[in-house]
């Protein structure tokens, strides 16, 4: 067993010092005192002395809901929870009656760009610019307080986001910057830089590690070689490395020391007949191949078993599959409001000809996904969540993170179970179980005030009505009315 596979190793058997596989700077936090006017703008509750009363708590652990409770915070902490806690004199009160508190949502697969529409598909012309106004205020209008960017096209420009959100200068959620693609030779975008082997991967990894990036991700093309140095530079420095494979299958890629692969069985190419190594097949043929397979089915079911043996994470993106299921995802009027209107006027074509298509895999397909998440998870493995704001622009930075807490539901885990995924599972991923990911006494005030319950009915974490981060309230009303209309262009 290599040395980093040992201390990943030793890092998930061992949750409350998993930071030791991470080793990075936490993100700094602005105090509320030094938050710009143009953030100021968009808060509804100043930091300090605050009580929410009689509000139901879904924790984050997993634990069954807690009705009629007092949580306590001050400036950025929360300080106190239960049934019977006083009310300092002096602190702002918040009546939490029909209401629901749950941590801050933790976005393991949140792009800070969205897909331009394609003028030639044919051609090598798909690009996805960055959002770098709208993305920061729907995330944290829906809820999410700390993103993993999963892969940039915009590294820079993702880094300098996170200083100007950390500096208190912009509203936004807490990043955790990737950097930019780890792809191969055959990537669709110009905004990709394809490697040219292994010494290239390592540089290209060590370069940006210097510039402050905190993860890497794979990507479709890249070469066992190439994943396999990136790795071991990355793990030099305790930086975890993650992908979207389909040149290696995800058993290579565990064997090869990778730390997470994201978005689950539906893009694991292993099963596919004549499968080379090293190369990427035709998506489409794999698709439908796969289509065919149970989850029950023996190399699944061993595949699931030697993920989890190494400890390897999984990153659910329920939300931007859907979108391919013709028919499926529900239009939802939030969403189009976002919209640039001809982003919105492209969306709506593209929605109708996939719902037009016949015999697509994707039915079969995202229902395989889903028992695929239950099995690992039931297994032992560390399912994390995100909603991956790409396909053809339905997924919607905040939006699509509640989205993928429902679909969660949907494919049978509980309502707390599916909240832990998304707080909790991320929060201790990335090296921050003892700050945030839950509401504990001691942790980072990162928390999201819901009318309704979402333990009985999911679709209540839509109702945000105060976003905190830092002990800071925001108002995600105000967040969502500067940001729409412009997704698609900014």
């Amino acid at each position: 067993m290599s040395s980093s596979i040992r201390l990943r190793a030793a890092c998930f058997r061992a949750p409350a010092i998993v930071a030791c596989l991470l080793g990075c700077a936490v993100p700094a936090a602005a105090t509320a005192s030094t938050l710009s006017r143009a953030t100021q703008a968009f808060v509804s509750v100043p930091a300090g002395d605050i009580a929410i009363e009689h509000v139901r708590v879904i924790d984050g652990t997993g634990a069954a809901p807690r009705e009629d409770q007092t949580v306590l915070l001050h400036d950025d902490r929360i300080v106190a929870l239960g049934s019977h806690v006083e009310t300092p004199k002096g602190a702002k009160v918040i009546d939490g009656h029909g209401m629901s508190l749950i941590p801050g949502l933790v976005g393991m697969h949140d792009h800070m760009f969205y897909p331009a529409p394609k003028v030639n598909p044919a051609a090598k012309d798909a690009l996805y610019p960055e959002q770098g106004s709208s993305f920061p205020k729907f995330y944290l209008a829906g809820g999410v307080t700390t993103i993993r960017t999963t892969g940039s096209t915009e590294p820079y420009t993702d880094l300098e986001l996170k200083k100007a959100i950390d500096a208190g200068l912009i509203p936004g959620p807490k990043m955790h910057t990737t950097g930019p693609y780890l792809e191969g030779k055959g990537s669709f975008t110009p905004q990709m830089h394809e490697l040219t082997g292994a010494d290239d991967a390592r540089a290209t990894v060590e370069y940006w590690m210097d510039e402050g990036a905190t993860s890497f991700k794979a990507y479709m093309h890249i070469t066992r070689a190439e994943l396999s140095a990136a790795i071991a530079a990355a793990h030099a420095r305790h930086i975890i490395v993650t992908g979207h494979l389909c040149s290696i299958g995800f058993t290579e890629a565990a064997d090869l020391g990778i730390d997470d692969l994201e978005h689950g069985l539906v893009v694991d190419t292993e099963f596919t007949p004549g499968k080379q190594p090293d190369v990427c097949p035709d998506t489409r043929k794999a698709s439908a191949n796969l289509a065919k397979m149970r989850v029950g089915n023996a190399r699944i079911q061993a595949l699931i078993r030697h993920l989890v043996d190494r400890h390897v994470a999984v990153t659910s993106t329920l939300p931007v599959f859907e979108t391919f299921v013709p028919g499926r995802a529900p239009v939802d009027t939030r969403v189009l409001d976002a919209m640039l209107p001809q982003t919105r006027v492209e969306y709506l074509k593209t929605r109708e000809r996939i719902a037009a298509q016949k015999d697509s895999p994707w039915p079969a397909l995202f229902t395989l996904e889903m028992q695929f998440e239950r099995a690992f998870v039931k297994a032992g493995g560390t399912l994390l969540a995100g909603l991956d704001p790409t396909g053809f622009g339905g997924v919607i930075a905040g939006y699509g993170d509640q989205r993928e807490v429902e679909l969660l539901v949907e494919a049978g885990f509980t309502p707390v179970e599916a909240i832990r995924i998304a707080t909790l599972n991320g929060a201790r991923y990335l090296g921050e179980g003892d700050r945030i990911g839950s509401i504990e006494p001691g942790k980072v005030a990162d928390l999201v005030l819901v009318n309704g319950n979402p333990a009985a009915d999911i679709k209540a974490i839509e109702n945000v009505v105060t976003v905190f981060k830092d002990g800071v309230g925001y108002d995600p009303a105000r967040l969502v009315k500067a940001a729409n209309g412009t997704v698609g262009v900014r």
